[in-house]
């Protein structure tokens, strides 16, 4: 495949998210398709996504229900009609085309291809003469371009230059990726320049990803410039205590009170703030610049030591104040408060928290990154979706109360009880759903030595590393079941390489064998067990990571959980359904003993086939109900019963549940 854009030649496929010519970045992505789930897990997963998640989001994307592809349609003179959906729904459904075209990656199906085909079509007869492309803008005449960041074209810009950069290099075809060539032209001329107004409309900042993304398909270098532009004007201007524009917080809500480089705390809207840092990360991947991955680390360790949830969820509060006072909604609160029945951790935050970890993970190449992602998408990240692919949930609490979520009484349908059909505030599943399409292009990473192992779960690799020569191996087990992986290889070079495999920190007491001789050297928890060696075709690697059932406790100044406690096991976290429950219990009056015993059981019937961990619970017969009200003793009633993965709670009928539970500790 040869194509030229601008006045560069291309060549084949460009790496997905870091340009081969980068000298930043430790790790370096696969292209896409170059691994492939095989069974278990993930495979099953992906299955879902092909047979039933990507098809059912296209029902409603392009029909009356969704009403997305209308709004290109309408702005395209083809149907009659006004915008329907937020500000932010042309997004949603590139979001959407992005996932298609991870399972086209896959499955090579001519009819996806022409299905968006056909969408890309309608999409570039809506775009006007200059490059502009936004639904709900160009559909309301009372509304201007650029004129209020509510309106959230930033957002879709960067959807949309994603989304085009992912079809290009899977399909070789420029149709999609020239409509976002114009768009990100028309960006360039607005707002290169210095402009007061222009300069504070940052926003929901997925365009900065998005215009790495293009410099790293065309080496264009104005779209890297743009992306540092919209880097360095955040924070650039004086932000009045509580300030608002058109009713909107601004201040830390929008991560503009100070500067990226001088920022050691998250503050304000998750999704916003882990985007923006993403697009940061990407950045530095093609800059190196030393200020810019210091503020980088703060923010990351910020995040993940005191502001992230046991399951990997980010976004504490619906609404809140920064720890500067700012008014702040669907975001990050003062490190530590972490409340679980009104926990917001929306689905798109906790994705993004992966994302950025992901990021982190090429530039650093340590194991503590893949740990985040891994923890994500094994609890908040598929816990925003049914077992059966079609219902969603937005925000995700450790624990639900039948009583305290009335959601029909918010004009935004966000905190529901149950997952839903379909969500009036779209942008969560088709996030997720890209994700979950694209996640095993997460599996490896290539290094300057060799190969990096990132995630386990069956399935095949068929690439090259970084020196050109080929390598296919073949990765088998039940994990996150079990503990056991077995990677084979099947082909690669003759000199000595190396393959790093990522032990998790909760493994502690991992071994490795090699053709069936124990590796005696360090398999730490925590780290990348790095073995360099002339390997062959035919060499066994036996990896065993010891699947403890753990206890797990919170920080102390975490008021929520003191004298509480979760269960995890590997790297699932588990909870309490009152399907699990003697009926009419209330999860309110649930105890856990430190002193129980619980085995873990696989279960291949239910919900597709999880583990399960089975032993008994203690409920309280004589709970309080008054406000306040003296007690001398507690007194409870043991039952025989099982956690679920957290991830599965609510496939089972309106449920309440919670990960963490008061626990009675026995001290002698």
């Amino acid at each position: 495949m040869s194509n030229k854009i601008g006045n560069t030649e291309m060549t084949g496929f460009r790496e997905p998210t870091l340009s081969p010519t980068s000298g930043y970045v430790k790790f370096r992505n696969l292209p896409i398709g170059h691994s492939r789930w095989t069974k278990g897990f993930w495979a099953d997963k992906f299955q879902k996504a092909t047979d039933t998640m990507v098809p059912y989001m296209g029902e409603l994307l392009c029909g009356d229900v969704g009403h997305a592809l209308n709004n290109f349609k309408i702005a395209a003179g083809e149907k009659t009609g006004e915008h329907q959906g937020m500000y932010w729904h042309d997004g949603d459904f590139y979001k959407y085309m992005e996932a298609k075209c991870y399972v086209y990656a896959i499955r090579q199906s001519p009819q996806l291809l022409e299905e968006l085909d056909e969408y890309i079509r309608i999409i570039g007869k809506a775009q006007e003469e200059d490059g502009y492309l936004q639904t709900q803008i160009q559909l309301r005449e009372e509304l201007g371009r650029y004129q209020n960041r509510k309106y959230h074209e930033m957002y879709n810009t960067g959807h949309l230059l994603i989304s085009a950069c992912i079809h290009y290099r899977i399909t070789g075809q420029r149709n999609f990726l020239d409509i976002a060539l114009r768009q990100a032209d028309l960006l360039y001329s607005l707002f290169m320049p210095e402009n007061d107004h222009l300069a504070r409309f940052g926003f929901n900042q997925t365009q900065i990803m998005g215009l790495v993304d293009l410099y790293r398909v065309t080496s264009e270098s104005k779209y890297l410039q743009l992306a540092e532009k919209f880097i360095n004007n955040r924070g650039k201007y004086k932000v009045e205590h509580n300030a608002t524009t058109e009713g909107y917080p601004i201040g830390d809500m929008v991560q503009e009170r100070l500067p990226l480089r001088e920022s050691e705390e998250a503050v304000g809207h998750a999704v916003l703030a882990l985007y923006y840092y993403a697009g940061a990360a990407d950045v530095y991947a093609e800059t190196g610049e030393k200020a810019l991955i210091e503020a980088l680390d703060k923010l990351w360790k910020n995040v993940t030591e005191q502001k992230m949830y046991l399951t990997g969820a980010v976004g504490q509060a619906h609404y809140g104040a920064s720890s500067n006072r700012d008014m702040i909604e669907e975001g990050f609160i003062d490190g530590y408060m972490m409340p679980n029945l009104t926990a917001y951790n929306e689905t798109c935050a906790n994705l993004c928290n992966a994302m950025f970890s992901y990021r982190m993970l090429g530039i650093h190449g340590e194991s503590k990154y893949a740990d985040i992602i891994e923890l994500v998408m094994f609890n908040s990240g598929m816990v925003g979706i049914s077992d059966s692919g079609k219902e969603y949930f937005y925000s995700n609490p450790l624990r639900m109360v039948n009583d305290t979520r009335d959601y029909h009484s918010h004009e935004n349908v966000t905190e529901t009880p149950n997952r839903e059909p379909y969500l009036a505030c779209f942008c969560c599943p088709p996030n997720l759903v890209r994700t979950i399409a694209n996640f095993s292009n997460w599996a490896y990473s290539l290094s300057e030595k060799g190969l990096a192992v990132n995630l386990y779960g069956s399935n095949r690799l068929d690439s090259q590393l970084q020196d050109g020569t080929e390598i296919h191996l073949v990765q088998e087990t039940n994990y996150p079941w079990e503990g056991l992986i077995n990677i084979s290889l099947e082909k690669c070079k003759e000199a000595a390489f190396e393959i790093a495999f990522r032990i998790p920190d909760w493994a502690k007491g991992a071994s490795l064998r090699i053709n069936g001789e124990l590796w005696e050297e360090s398999c730490k928890a925590g780290t990348y067990c790095k073995i360099l060696r002339k390997w062959k075709a035919g060499d066994h690697i036996g990896l065993d990571l010891p699947m403890e059932i753990c206890q797990m406790e919170g920080h102390p100044r975490i008021e929520e959980v003191r004298n509480h406690i979760a269960l995890k096991r590997g790297p699932i976290v588990y909870c309490v359904e009152s399907p699990d429950l003697p009926k009419s219990t209330s999860i309110l009056d649930v105890y856990i003993s430190a002193d129980t015993q619980w085995t873990p059981v696989f279960q291949p019937d239910f919900l597709g086939g999880l583990c399960t961990l089975e032993g008994s619970l203690l409920v309280r017969n004589n709970k309080q109900s008054t406000l306040y009200g003296s007690i001398s003793k507690p007194s409870f009633t043991p039952i025989k019963t099982k956690m679920v993965p957290y991830f599965s709670w609510s496939n089972r009928g309106q449920a309440e549940m919670s990960v963490f539970l008061p626990v009675v500790w026995n001290i002698n």
